[in-house]
């Protein structure tokens, strides 16, 4: 079978343009050498992967170009896999894509420029169509094989980000999980807290990390998160006041109490942040007029209830011992105020005292102890640290 018209010119301006890939290839690596200051910083090896890639490309567009003009032109993982399958797979993080897409239009120019030189007059406008289709498929391949390595290190550090925050939640933060926190960019300087709340019923959760960073961000701070069931744990950097810091966030969590607990001076001592939240979270539904966020300091009195012993102890140490050691009446004081439903009159009959005294003593217990007993919550926060003190026996 005798061939076509068209496959004449295809074949001659092919077989030029074959014997002129060497060449062509070369004038490209001369030409990045000179005009790319970022080809210039690479090792050896990588520039001579870049070469191989520009070689490739060449020599993918001959024998495309070779084939018949009705063929169509290869696929977008066709040409991937030709053009940079001899690359590693490492070299999409050593040269990014404005950088690859400055070296596929290099490459491209060069290929132009010596069209005229190694192809006859009727075979230019044929060869030069080529080019632009075949570029134009090269474009759409380097996209891909930078948004494919783009999923992959997505995915992977999403793996790593939840490995940081369920170790800091197991209190095992250790030189290898600070290590990998700082492979996720987590430089932050200062205070670390940790929040705690449901997963928002709307949000995938795929996205979500990245709507906390950003976030987080916008307030000048950093963050690292994960979701854990049916829970969303945000770890923030940077944090001056931790409630503060809670309400850069507090949007995107899903319904229900979002706690905060306190600051830590760093990762590696953010468990007691997180441990704090953890138990505050879990007894959140003792106090459903809680504010959203609200400290894990806040709910004391139901974390004791619930049983975290870190609570009775803070509430002993904090509250009662604080009173006791202050002045012997403070307690019972305070006790008989409770016991009388907050009436001043009705204390100072108990104790045979001026109502004047009973109030005076009520502010040094507001001194001491960071809490008014005239204020209902407050009321109750006291009332749980005399009963916990008093069950622990301690006088000192």
């Amino acid at each position: 079978m005798s061939s076509s018209p068209a496959a004449v010119p295809h074949s001659r301006a092919a077989d030029a343009l074959q014997r002129a890939t060497g060449a062509l290839s070369t004038a490209a690596t001369a030409r990045m050498d000179a005009e790319m200051p970022w080809f210039r910083d690479l090792s050896a090896q990588d520039r001579s992967w870049v070469g191989l890639i520009v070689q490739a490309g060449i020599r993918g567009f001959v024998d495309w170009f070779r084939a018949d003009d009705g063929t169509p032109a290869p696929g977008a993982n066709e040409l991937a896999a030709s053009v940079f399958g001899a690359a590693p797979r490492a070299l999409a993080g050593v040269i990014n894509l404005q950088q690859t897409v400055d070296l596929v239009r290099l490459s491209i120019e060069v290929v132009e420029s010596d069209i005229d030189r190694l192809l006859g007059a009727e075979d230019v406008p044929l060869v030069r169509a080529a080019v632009l289709r075949y570029a134009r498929e090269v474009a759409f391949a380097t996209a891909e094989v930078y948004a494919r390595a783009a999923e992959v290190r997505g995915a992977w550090d999403a793996r790593l980000e939840a490995l940081v925050v369920d170790a800091v939640l197991r209190a095992e933060a250790d030189e290898a999980v600070l290590s990998r926190a700082s492979a996720l960019g987590w430089s932050a300087a200062g205070d670390v807290a940790v929040v705690l709340g449901a997963v928002p019923e709307r949000t995938a959760a795929a996205d979500l990390p990245e709507e906390v960073r950003r976030a987080a961000r916008t307030a000048g701070l950093e963050a690292l998160c994960a979701v854990q069931g049916d829970r969303l744990v945000v770890l923030l950097g940077g944090v001056a006041d931790p409630r503060v810091a809670a309400e850069s966030v507090v949007g995107l969590f899903g319904e229900g109490p979002v706690v905060v607990g306190p600051a830590a001076d760093d990762l590696a001592g953010a468990h007691v942040s997180a441990r704090a939240a953890v138990s505050a979270h879990r007894a959140a539904a003792g106090w459903p007029g809680a504010p959203r966020p609200v400290q894990s300091i806040e709910l004391l009195p139901e974390r004791a209830l619930a049983g975290d012993g870190h609570a009775r102890r803070h509430l002993v140490e904090q509250l009662y011992l604080p009173l006791l050691r202050a002045r012997g009446t403070m307690v019972e004081t305070l006790a008989t105020y409770l016991d009388e439903g907050s009436s001043i009159e009705g204390t100072a009959r108990a104790l045979f005292v001026h109502p004047n005294t009973v109030r005076y003593r009520l502010r040094q217990v507001t001194d001491t102890t960071g809490f008014s007993p005239s204020r209902p919550r407050d009321a109750f926060v006291l009332r749980i640290a005399l009963v916990l003190g008093r069950q622990s026996g301690r006088v000192e």
